[in-house]
């Protein structure tokens, strides 16, 4: 990656001392601002108004008890989180995680990113994003109501849809979307189907929004290959994961004549060199919720992998979708060694600052999770859009929104990485485009 310039150093040291042991924040911070000399360079006003520093800063942070009760009667205390951190293009949008790893450095991290990823969206939405270390793997249904309930008796008062509009992450599906709608309407005597998205279908949910972060993350790498003269036909893939990122991020290669034939979970690796059977797949982890090593019992000619590495398993384009830091460097390595030509990032960073420089210097199509992966939220946006409109589209029109707004992502994307010099950069493309639209805003508002 490329050196800070020193003009922006300074303000990433006062990142590190003001938010010491966040690591995760640190690296999303630093990999923005390692983009940015050039653009300080041509609109000096940014550095005079102190936008990125204003930018490295949450306008708002919120750290709250959670506390719920199991099946057998005996208290938890879990703690909740919401980070605001930019509202300059529209109200705060990000999902909520529920996961053991969460703490302030992971959401402050993931809200950091939300920013430019919503920005290149061209939605009127801002970043933020929020969540629990509650696991909700092993829990009952009950157990899992009682705890929503508890975690939006707190968070109900800081959401609104012209404020702050939460969807779901890691953790957060359907069910949870849905108990914590209902305690919300329960609370405030309101039904605002705009305060939530990733909803029901029934109740104010879009179609596509299941598929959307996995469509568009294929979306993005099929464009960055049409760039090169190429495709997804008849390419060898592997998709890390089995979540509803991977599921229809294999769903969709698949229907672009791709083959997946490697998926995991935390757990180990399905490797399967006929291709993947995606029903199997969406039976064992969306109706059964069992694991992805049971999908050996019934074809017997698969492979399982207990803790296995899925990037050791050759291949022509890989799409991590599982979570931040899983592709280290000697995985980026052995992934160009092996012949992968593209990387599309479904998951929130999931490439280390050493994996993204392996990536770049052998100029593979390398799509980062803030431009890739920005089809989830886009669609939630577009969920927003038919609530506030009363209005319900056909998953063909929805879809045909997602594919233009993906398609743009990546245009706007590759003409930035041109204008500054760095054709096919997508990371420097996302980072400069990403920041000027917010920054722009930032100025316009005055200072606050």
């Amino acid at each position: 990656m490329a050196k800070l310039d020193e003009k922006i150093s300074g303000i990433y040291q006062d990142v590190l001392k003001r938010n010491p042991g966040e690591t995760e924040f640190h690296q999303a911070v630093l990999e923005v601002l390692e983009s940015l000399g050039p653009v300080v360079v041509k609109h000096p006003q940014y550095l005079e108004r102190k936008i990125i520093e204003r930018i490295c800063e949450p306008e708002r942070q919120i750290i709250f008890r959670v506390p719920w009760q199991d099946d057998k009667g005996k208290v938890h205390i879990n703690r909740g989180f919401r980070v605001e951190f930019n509202s300059s293009l529209g109200p705060y949008k990000g999902g909520l995680r529920f996961h053991p790893s969460v703490y302030l450095g992971i959401i402050k991290f993931l809200g950091f990113e939300q920013i430019f990823k919503n920005s290149l969206t061209g939605m009127p939405i801002g970043g933020g994003k929020g969540g629990s270390d509650f696991d909700p793997k092993g829990k009952s249904d009950d157990e899992v109501m009682r705890f929503c309930q508890s975690f939006m008796t707190e968070l109900y008062r800081h959401l609104g849809e012209h404020t702050d509009v939460p969807a779901g992450d890691i953790g957060v599906g359907g069910r949870e979307i849905g108990y914590m709608f209902g305690q919300y309407k329960r609370i405030t005597n309101r039904y605002e189907p705009g305060v939530l998205t990733g909803k029901g279908l029934t109740w104010g949910g879009s179609l596509v929004r299941t598929e959307a972060t996995g469509y568009g993350a294929t979306f993005f790498i099929d464009e960055a290959l049409k760039v090169r003269k190429d495709s997804f036909d008849g390419k060898v893939c592997t998709v890390s994961g089995s979540g509803n990122v991977a599921i229809y991020t294999i769903e969709k290669i698949h229907q672009l004549g791709g083959k997946c034939v490697a998926c995991s979970d935390s757990n180990g690796v399905i490797y399967d060199e006929k291709g993947l059977d995606l029903e199997l797949i969406k039976q064992l982890k969306e109706v059964e919720r069992r694991r992805i090593e049971d999908y050996a019992a019934t074809h017997k000619h698969a492979k399982y992998i207990a803790k296995g590495n899925i990037w050791e398993i050759p291949c022509q384009v890989a799409m991590p979708s599982a979570t931040q830091n899983e592709i280290n460097g000697k995985d980026a390595a052995t992934l160009v060694k092996n012949g992968c030509i593209a990387v599309g990032e479904g998951a929130n960073m999931p490439t280390t600052p050493e994996g993204v420089k392996v990536f770049l210097d052998a100029k593979i199509a390398y799509g980062p999770g803030k431009a890739a992966n920005a089809g989830g939220v886009a669609t939630s946006a577009l969920e927003m859009q038919q609530n506030a409109g009363r209005d319900s589209w056909t998953f063909e029109y929805t879809e045909k929104k997602l594919q233009d707004i993906m398609c743009n992502i990546h245009n706007n994307c590759y003409e930035t990485s041109e204008e500054y010099g760095a054709p096919g950069n997508y990371v420097l493309g996302a980072n400069i485009c990403g920041f000027i639209k917010v920054a722009n805003a930032m100025v316009a508002h005055g200072l606050i």
